[in-house]
């Protein structure tokens, strides 16, 4: 039997269509990837709508504080003023979103954002939907924006934004450094603590990223990824207020009362290397940079021939080398070193003296004897155990090395008194912490801790020991002849001497170098310094003062040293002799912030201290002196109320300290002229502040 062959039907209608629908599927695919449109949506445009955005979350910069926890400096919240100009923004003639009267505009403006009335006029005619009227205009303050809000001008809005802030202007200013925002909208340190720790300060910026429509909104469920920031750390400071002002003023009251170019003072803890204050004048306020003249820190970026102060490092290298017998004499007045020839400051010396007398009266040629004795590479090797000619890496930017380059025989002389090499105030701070702690060097410091945005300590400063470079025997010696200096009346050196605690020290006198060589000429040019220790039985502080070309008198630089030295000794409660100030006089403060008005006033007028109440509030917010200043009875107390409205008192006869203080707490911008006490001021006693763009104060 035969098998059939099967045999399959193909439906050619079948056949057909499925031709056709492949066919209508090429063509479709053609004309999407032709057109790039599917059901009326344009998929070219839509994948382009569909980018991922990232926007920027940014930290909280640190704050800055000092060792009280008074804030030195913070973010807070500044504005930028803009001007709609584009008509189409408006929807109401009756309330109109542009700026309608271009004149009016700018001439109501420029006096509050202190710009000229046609530069306001030249942004307000620009062809663009919005425009910011800079630079006046820019980073303002919560009173300027309500002195425009006030204006009510249409088409006036803001952009609110952060800056850096120094509460207390330009105190410290150096020190603290200053923080700006750059191009990308952060803000970076560019000046002291602010650019040393910029990284600690500035914290990490978080982010938010998701997918965004062509209209920049975000796509509906869809996810978005959030990475938090994490705020940078604050760093309390060992500067202590209350030290810091007393340099601050002391230094202004100076410069009043005998002109000078610049002048540096600081003051440190004796026994851990702490820096409690250290002032500069001119200073700048880092929050506008008026007043700026140099991006060196004096502290740390001068240096300069420090003269005599030199002497007590040589008379310790002396002892230390073995070559020293303080009982010895020399003839005073000059001694011949080759072709050249060392003068005593008076060129005919003093007789013939002990070298114990030689350092009280400071003899160049004694410095000189016993530099030869001890040697060039002796004296060099020593200079530079004590750390000159190096940094000492306190945490400031910017360290100058001073230089140590004496190979003659006559530069090996001018080097023991101070002259032909180069150091600096926190140098010689360094080198005198030797005297303070049994020969024991330390090093100096100014950042007490840092904490995080929880506040968790996690730096802590701390004393630190560089090297021995001293017995206990050229110590004890050593503060001797510098008690010798001050106390037993030689020289200009007894203008130093306090009444309530024992001041010890060494002055110093260098010559400025002319820069086409040699020296400069004429009674001013010289940069006149004091290295001081007190108390002298038992070391708390070391200072060190340095004053470029002083007009006046050395005993009114000698006067501004006293008053601060007799000052830290009443707010620390050091005395020494039995002419000490009676305590009943002393008066420490504490708080009164957020105390009754009434409460507080009452309290130190029993305390027979001034309360100067500002504003119309009935609590306090604000206050200076701080907590734990220690104050005289009779000084002024200023406190700042809650109230919203504050008008000027009558300062006739007040002191430039006082002005300065009233106007930190008000954050008025005060201008002196002259010197002394207040007599004529340049609004009228109770001008509402808010209408004070300047005040001056003629002083007389």
């Amino acid at each position: 039997m035969k098998n059939k062959k099967s045999t399959i039907k193909i439906n050619k209608l079948l056949i057909f269509c499925l031709l056709f629908l492949f066919g209508l599927i090429i063509i479709r695919v053609f004309l999407v990837a032709y057109t790039g449109i599917v059901d009326g949506i344009n998929l070219k445009q839509f994948a382009k709508s569909r980018d991922t955005y990232k926007s920027t979350i940014r930290a909280n910069r640190g704050s800055i504080y000092d060792i009280n926890g008074e804030i030195l400096a913070q973010n807070v919240n500044s504005y930028n003023v803009i001007a709609y100009l584009d008509e189409k923004r408006t929807t109401d003639e009756n309330k109109p979103r542009h700026v309608v009267d271009k004149e009016k505009t700018a001439e109501e403006l420029s006096p509050i954002l202190n710009m000229e009335k046609d530069a306001i006029l030249n942004l307000l005619n620009k062809d663009v939907y919005q425009v910011e009227l800079g630079p006046g205009g820019r980073n303002i303050t919560e009173l300027i924006k309500e002195k425009v809000e006030k204006l009510n001008l249409p088409g006036i809005d803001f952009i609110k934004s952060d800056k850096r802030y120094y509460k207390m202007g330009n105190f410290a200013s150096y020190v603290i450094g200053y923080a700006r925002k750059n191009d990308n909208d952060q803000i970076i340190g560019q000046m002291g603590v602010e650019k040393t720790f910029n990284d600690v300060l500035k914290g990490t910026d978080g982010y938010l990223e998701y997918q965004r429509d062509i209209f920049g909104y975000q796509i509906p469920n869809t996810p978005s990824i959030r990475e938090e920031p994490k705020n940078g750390n604050d760093i309390y400071l060992t500067i202590d207020n209350n030290i810091q002002i007393l340099l601050e003023n002391s230094l202004i009251n100076l410069y009043d009362k005998s002109r000078y170019t610049w002048a540096t003072f600081t003051i440190a803890d004796a026994k851990t290397g702490a820096i409690v204050g250290s002032a500069s004048y001119p200073s700048f306020d880092p929050n506008t940079l008026e007043g700026i003249n140099s991006y060196l820190n004096p502290l740390t970026q001068y240096a300069y021939e420090p003269g005599s102060t030199m002497k007590t490092f040589t008379y310790m290298a002396a002892m230390e080398n073995g070559v020293y017998n303080g009982e010895n004499t020399f003839t005073s007045g000059g001694i011949s070193i080759g072709e050249d020839k060392v003068t005593d400051f008076n060129e005919v010396g003093f007789g013939v003296i002990s070298f114990d007398k030689g350092f009280a009266y400071s003899s160049n040629v004694g410095a000189t004897l016993l530099a030869q004795k001890i040697g060039r590479n002796n004296l060099k090797e020593y200079f530079n155990r004590l750390g000159f000619g190096k940094k000492t890496g306190i945490e400031l930017p910017g360290e100058a090395n001073g230089t140590l380059n004496f190979k003659y025989d006559i530069e090996l002389a001018t080097a023991s008194f101070g002259q032909g090499i180069t150091t600096t105030p926190i140098q010689n701070i360094q080198a005198l912490t030797a005297l303070t702690n049994n020969g024991i060097m330390l090093k100096p410091y100014i950042v007490d801790k840092i904490m995080d945005s929880n506040g968790i300590t996690i730096e802590k400063g701390k004393r630190t020991e560089v090297a021995t470079v001293a017995s206990k025997e050229t110590v004890a010696k050593m503060l001797d002849l510098m008690k010798s200096v001050v106390n037993d009346g030689l020289t200009s050196a007894k203008y130093y001497q306090t009444e309530n605690v024992t001041l010890i020290g060494k002055t110093g006198t260098a010559q400025i170098a002319d820069p086409n060589g040699g020296y400069l000429k004429g009674d001013t040019n010289y940069i006149r310094s004091f290295a001081g220790i007190f108390p002298y039985n038992d070391p708390k502080y070391i200072i060190y003062i340095s004053v470029k070309q002083l007009s006046g008198s050395v005993s009114v630089m000698a006067n501004a040293v006293k008053g601060v030295v007799e000052e830290v000794a009443n707010y620390k409660n050091i005395t020494e002799t039995e002419n000490a100030m009676d305590e009943s006089k002393i008066i420490k403060l504490t708080t009164y912030i957020s105390k009754d008005k009434e409460e507080v006033t009452n309290n130190l007028s029993l305390l027979n201290l001034i309360p100067v109440i500002i504003g119309d509030g009935n609590k306090i917010v604000d206050q200076y002196p701080n907590k734990n200043a220690t104050l005289v009875s009779g000084n002024k107390v200023f406190l700042l109320t809650d109230g919203q409205n504050i008008t000027l008192q009558n300062m006739n006869g007040w002191s430039r300290s006082d002005i300065k203080n009233y106007c930190s707490l008000t954050k008025i911008k005060c201008i002196f002229e002259g010197k002394g006490k207040a007599s004529e001021i340049s609004y009228p006693e109770g001008t509402n502040i808010k209408d004070i763009d300047e005040l001056k104060i003629f002083l007389q």
